[in-house]
């Protein structure tokens, strides 16, 4: 175990009251709340790459934060002080699961079969400390988007040499995945998209995307992977339009290609902003259609067209979503993790704490909020009686008509009466249970 952050206490449950900074307010991994535990709703996890790989570099500036387990001679010694730095912050944080992609956790080789053996070498250090500590990978995933290789994509490169190694790379980082026992294998098409459509093939870069997806589901299988596969949308940025625009997007290429029992979706908050859409909105349509999986816990600034991953905060938008959650049964092999980092400016190590216990105590007051939605259903009795007409004779007798012309028929006995929808009401309820 690493010392990088002995000063810090472990994070622990004090109460609403609690004046400590550094205590958790709402989030109490044992309080249970409509029969399990907020660590069982909840699931966090806490990503590897913002908090343990990024210095504070942005597009206009250089790194702002003094990172010591980054300050090593080579880079297998770096990756080796980085996984002990964070396996310490996870035990400190007090939360059960992490996630990684392939190439934050281990460096590259100057072959693809150099770096797979460097990822298991770390996945092995990984393995260590999970032992130790108890922690759980909620999911792993193949860093196929930074280096210059895939600039024009992975799955969807015009180059068949690149989309080769990128099965390559990552089949072992499901294998490692597999082998560390994690809950799900994300997918993140970062490059999957253009730049312009006068150099692009969509036809032929979709085919390619979907035989890739469905080899992955393929070897999911001969493997004996039980965990989720997910697919993370995102409209843009850095492409100019991305093949996984949204949930939208993805549910109907997933129906193209046959796969839409294969893969669900890992959702994340500041790529709905970037949609166009509300966080709510992506959660609600993923749930209806049985592609729900999982969820970056984040934010956006929503006077930015760019992916800011700030920490939760938005406690009436958390809850809204928290409430579509319980309705539906909550995560099964999901989580929230939270895919977020600091602002530039804050470079002390103790800003590390203080932005995860918001986070986590967001979501901990958006559960609450939620339970009790559920249990006084506050929101559910107007929404029964809303759509109650469906439920009587006139409803039935539509239902069950067998033509346009005899519902047309039905049509012509009636003369309906514009109705309230009470829009303004129901915002007046989940703004009073969002405290």
């Amino acid at each position: 175990m690493s010392n990088y952050f002995s000063k810090f206490p472990k994070i622990e449950y004090k109460g609403p009251d609690s004046e400590d900074p550094l205590s958790y307010k709402y989030y109490d991994p044992k309080r249970i709340v409509l029969g399990k535990t907020m660590e069982e709703h909840l699931r966090i996890g806490v990503c590897f790459w913002h908090n343990f790989c990024w210095e504070g570099a942005d597009v206009f500036g250089d790194p702002t934060m003094n990172r010591p387990w980054l300050k090593k001679e080579s880079p297998m010694e770096t990756a080796r002080e980085r996984v002990k730095a964070a396996f310490e912050f996870f035990e400190k944080i007090n939360v059960p699961y992490f996630c990684f992609h392939d190439r934050d956790v281990s460096p590259y080789g100057k072959t693809i079969q150099e770096s797979n053996e460097n990822l298991s070498t770390v996945a092995s250090w990984i393995h260590e400390e999970m032992e130790r500590t108890g922690k759980e990978l909620l999911w792993g995933t193949a860093q196929l988007f930074a280096h210059p290789r895939f600039m024009s994509g992975a799955a969807t490169n015009p180059d068949p040499e690149v989309f080769a190694y990128s099965v390559a790379q990552l089949k072992h980082a499901l294998d490692i995945t597999h082998q560390l026992k994690g809950h799900n294998y994300v997918l993140w098409g970062g490059r999957e998209g253009y730049e312009t459509l006068l150099n692009t093939d969509l036809s032929k870069e979709m085919d390619q995307y979907g035989r890739f997806l469905s080899m992955i589901a393929e070897y999911k299988h001969k493997i004996g992977f039980k965990g989720l596969l997910l697919i993370e949308p995102k409209p843009c940025e850095p492409t100019i339009h991305q093949y996984d625009f949204d949930c939208g997007h993805v549910y109907a290429f997933l129906q193209k290609y046959g796969l839409e029992n294969e893969f669900k979706v890992n959702i994340e908050v500041n790529h709905a902003i970037l949609a166009g859409h509300t966080f709510a909105h992506e959660v609600a349509y993923a749930l209806s259609n049985g592609i729900f999986g999982s969820i970056d816990a984040n934010e956006g600034d929503y006077l930015r067209g760019w992916d800011t991953d700030q920490f939760p905060m938005r406690l009436s938008e958390y809850t809204h979503v928290m409430y579509l959650l319980l309705q539906n049964g909550g995560f099964t092999s999901g989580g929230f993790n939270l895919d977020t980092k600091l602002r530039r400016q804050s470079i002390d190590l103790e800003d590390l704490f203080h932005a995860h216990i918001l986070g986590i105590d967001t979501l901990a007051r958006a559960l609450l909020n939620a339970s009790e939605l559920i249990e006084k259903k506050a929101l559910s009795n107007t929404l029964e009686k809303r759509y109650a007409g469906w439920e009587g004779p006139f409803g039935k007798k539509v239902i069950e008509a067998a033509s346009l012309e005899s519902v047309a028929a039905l049509g012509e006995s009636v003369d309906p009466k514009p109705k309230s929808g009470r829009q303004e009401y129901l915002e007046g309820i989940l703004n009073t249970f969002t405290r």
